[in-house]
């Protein structure tokens, strides 16, 4: 049996983002369909504290009903302390964590960041970049440093092409596509669903990208306003969960005076369960991207809009960049302006029911985890 231990980032951290977790649980659960002993290894990037040890147990649960049970959690190196003199392991001994990876015929690893000493014990090795254009930019201006790897898989589909506005930074990327277990996403028609909705951060780290000459706010809150007016153009609720902090309070005022419903993620997607529910309840999606998304024209496609396709719910998302397989007018419709996304959504409620059946034909075609992970394993290995 084929043993992958999967290096994810701030899953016992973010514990109440119940969008985060399933962006990794989509590769461990066809990872484990496909036959593989899944292991994972778990990164604290932000906090210093260690966890509490109910905060330990709730992970520990909330991973072994997705069918995981042996987990490593490790803090990440402070940035003040030299390479190598600074990690702290919670969970397992140090020890075990790098027997575990000495044991592993494939690290499959998300963690940009993780020590090269641990990235390199395991037989194999893969880096999937899921913040395609960002990550290159944050490698060329030398604010991250991945260790070496054998493959690097990306999700940004112009990401290492000769037309690709985004750096190769030398790298020989190996395009993939945001997947999504189809068997955990059933499709969910229900014609009565009233609000198009968002589950998003507000915030996010390294908020600011570009060069010296040109710097810009790349965090999902500057991006959004641009599309401020969206509800004024359409008789369609829209409603927005947004992860927001105490100090978010006149920002929510503003989106709510604008017509935007407005909840906290936390509320009604802070965990797994929670999350796939508000997303199946939703009449579809409104997405909007990063500003770098545009700028660099990486055709990206967000983890949370395959899990409303898979759903059989039509997504109304901002255009990143020619593709060659997205569409822009059934299922999924990329738009451009307010305007843009006022006749997209008119345009959905006018077929409702054809656009559901696309959209979930969309997730099939293209996104099908069992078959996008399965590529990545015959390249890894």
């Amino acid at each position: 049996m084929t043993r992958v231990v999967v290096s994810t980032v701030r899953l016992l951290e973010f514990l109440q983002g119940g969008g985060h977790f399933w962006v990794y649980m989509q590769y461990v659960h066809a990872l484990r369909r496909l036959g593989c002993e899944v292991l994972l290894l778990d990164s604290f990037t932000w906090s210093t504290e260690a966890p509490e040890e109910d905060r330990l147990v709730q992970f520990r649960e909330r991973l072994e009903r997705y069918g995981v049970a042996d987990v490593a959690v490790v803090a990440a190196e402070d940035e003040r302390v030299p390479a190598g003199g600074s990690r702290r392991c919670f969970g397992m001994p140090e020890v075990a964590v790098e027997e575990l990876l000495e044991s592993a015929d494939l690290l499959l690893n998300f963690n940009y960041q993780l020590d090269p000493a641990l990235a390199s014990l395991a037989r194999r090795s893969a880096l999937v970049d899921i913040d395609p254009g960002l990550l290159q930019v944050w490698i060329s201006d030398g604010l991250i440093a991945p260790a070496r790897h054998d493959v690097y898989f990306t999700t940004g589909e112009t990401v290492g092409t000769r037309a690709s506005l985004v750096p190769d930074c030398g790298i020989p990327w190996v395009r993939i596509r945001p997947p999504v277990s189809l068997d955990l996403w059933p499709f969910a028609y229900e014609p009565g669903a009233e609000a198009f909705t968002a589950v998003s951060t507000w915030w996010g780290q390294h908020d600011y990208v570009g060069d010296a000459r040109h710097y810009y706010d790349n965090t999902k809150r500057a991006a959004f306003f641009r599309f401020l007016d969206l509800p004024r153009l359409t008789e369609q609720p829209l409603e927005l969960a947004l992860f927001l902090s105490d100090a978010d309070g006149d920002d929510r005022s503003t989106l709510e005076r604008h017509g935007w419903r407005v909840r906290h993620s936390e509320d009604v997607a802070g965990s797994p369960e929670d999350y796939r529910s508000y997303v199946q309840c939703s009449r579809g999606e409104f997405g909007w991207a990063k500003a770098s998304c545009a700028r660099l024209q990486n055709a990206w496609v967000s983890d949370r809009s395959v899990c409303y396709l898979a759903s059989g719910k039509p997504v109304v998302v901002q255009h990143t960049g020619p593709s060659g397989f997205l569409p822009d007018d059934e299922g999924m419709l990329r738009v451009r302006t307010p305007a843009d996304a006022a006749r997209a959504l008119d345009a959905v409620n006018a077929d409702y029911e054809r656009h559901c059946r696309a959209a979930r034909r969309l997730a099939e075609q293209h996104f099908d985890a069992n078959a996008v992970v399965g590529e990545m394993l015959e390249v890894a290995l």
